[in-house]
């Protein structure tokens, strides 16, 4: 059987054109199935944010509160000079814990001093004269171990907040990965799909040409 070029021409277009719509649909497809992943990818990322800055802002206030606590113990170290030394002394030596302890304490030296005979005694100026200095000093360690507590709770914060920013920048960065996968998937996909279609007419072609037909 002969067949006219114009036969064999529409017969390579047929499966020329069944192959491309075909290869054309499978590219689609892939795209399609990127995208989706990629906008599934891009939610978990935009979610793993949105969880970090939610766990920074619980803990600013305690990471803020330990910073504060640090300087005032740096204070009391000389670490942010004497005047800062001088200041965080006399924050302590005007209060009315300072004062109510010191009167309280006074009180009781002169009524055991009263009591056993001894007002004019050297003892008794003494023990007035090393009460104030000890009682500073004492409510000065006070302080400083509160402050060290609010030091560590802050520390403590900051450190759930780089542990929460090292969490996110992993899933962040698996994420990224799953995207660049989908999208490099989609791509591959339609290579192969368009790629398959001169060798499909060729193949069709040859079909044609092995029933007899002649071009």
């Amino acid at each position: 059987m002969t067949f006219g070029l114009s036969g064999a021409a529409l017969a390579g277009i047929a499966v020329g054109g069944a192959t491309l719509v075909s290869g054309y649909m499978q590219g689609e497809a892939a795209s399609d199935a990127a995208a989706i992943q990629g906008q599934a990818s891009e939610a978990g990322i935009q979610e793993q944010r949105r969880q970090f800055d939610k766990v920074q802002e619980l803990l600013k206030p305690y990471a803020e509160a330990g910073t504060g606590a640090l300087s005032a113990q740096q204070a009391f170290l000389g670490l942010q000079g004497p005047e800062a030394e001088r200041a965080a002394i006399e924050r302590i030596q005007g209060g009315q814990t300072f004062q109510a302890l010191q009167q309280q304490g006074e009180n009781a030296l002169l009524q055991t001093a009263s009591a056993t005979g001894g007002l004019r005694g050297g003892n008794l100026k003494g023990a007035l004269a090393q009460f104030r200095p000890a009682l500073l000093s004492s409510l000065i360690d006070q302080q400083y171990g509160r402050l060290g507590g609010l030091t560590t709770l802050g520390q403590n914060a900051a450190t759930g907040t780089g542990a929460a920013a090292q969490t996110m920048g992993t899933n962040v960065t698996n994420l990224l990965g799953q995207q660049g996968a989908a999208a490099a998937g989609a791509e591959i996909a339609q290579g192969r799909a368009f790629g398959a279609i001169p060798s499909a007419i060729s193949g069709g072609l040859g079909l044609f040409s092995g029933l007899g037909g002649k071009f």
